[in-house]
């Protein structure tokens, strides 16, 4: 047990060390800080702390979520990149250990970049607009719950978005343990997982069973709080029923167990003598 927190602990220096990873989650601060205050100066009509992070929110959490797809894509291809893949592998730990640590430390890295924004555009807008008590979910999300606070809201939107940054930094977890090349595994995963939004959107207008079953239309795991919402809403194929939170969750359970299994079976099988 602790020679595998000593891997993981070994794994997050790896990651911490580097500066391009400070950058990027300072740039997650400094955005949030720039959108509030040039709002809270440039506009014409009073602003609400409330008001504004919806908006800041769906700006920085589709830029975290790349940010944990670099880090991702990189944490294994990264080591043949460098050459620094056979010195791991020669240490007394199975390649099964090795691989697990490195993924313990890219969700690490994932709930730490939610914390960072969900602290900075808290702290920020409070600072800049005030805090306000009593706010209704129904009254700056999109929710159809008449009783749920806006803070319910936001603690069950972060999770959601944690669930749903998980299968996608897997995904592209899985991409790195197939790849020698970092650059490759990281434009690749980018690729697949900013196309799929835009897929998405196409494959909604296909009447066809198995299009209930892409990972794509199910990372929007939001749209189920507080109650299915009309306007952001998915139905099954050829039918009238709307698709729920459970569904959803059974089939990126699915991808993710799809995603690992593959994950390990290429990084324990594959020659690294070359």
């Amino acid at each position: 047990m602790f020679n595998f927190a000593a891997l993981v602990a070994n794994e997050n220096m790896k990651i911490y060390r580097r500066v391009r990873v400070w950058i990027m989650l300072g740039l997650l601060v400094v955005l949030s800080a720039a959108i509030s205050i040039i709002a809270s100066i440039t506009s014409s009509s009073p602003l609400t702390m409330w008001g504004m992070i919806p908006i800041i929110l769906m700006i920085l959490m589709p830029l975290a979520n790349i940010f944990c797809i670099i880090i991702a894509a990189d944490s294994v291809a990264g080591e043949f990149t460098q050459g620094t893949i056979k010195l791991l592998l020669i240490r007394p730990w199975s390649r099964s250990k090795v691989l697990l640590s490195k993924y313990v430390s890219v969700l690490l890295f994932v709930l730490f970049s939610l914390v960072v924004v969900y602290i900075s555009t808290f702290l920020i807008n409070l600072l800049v607009f005030g805090y306000e008590s009593g706010v209704l979910a129904q009254q700056t999300f999109q929710t159809m719950d008449k009783e749920m606070s806006a803070w319910s809201y936001v603690n069950q939107f972060f999770l959601m978005e944690f669930i749903s940054s998980t299968v996608t930094v897997t995904l592209a977890f899985m991409i790195s343990a197939a790849f020698r090349s970092s650059g490759l595994a990281i434009g690749l995963s980018l690729f697949i997982v900013l196309m799929g939004s835009s897929l998405s959107q196409l494959l909604g207008l296909v009447n066809k069973p198995w299009v209930d079953y892409v990972i794509f239309l199910h990372l929007d795991l939001a749209r189920y709080i507080g109650g299915a919402n009309p306007d952001r809403g998915l139905m099954f194929a050829g039918t009238e029923s709307p698709m729920t939170l459970g569904f959803s969750l059974a089939v990126l359970a699915g991808y993710y167990i799809i995603f690992m299994a593959l994950s390990w079976f290429v990084f324990t099988k594959r020659d690294v003598a070359a």
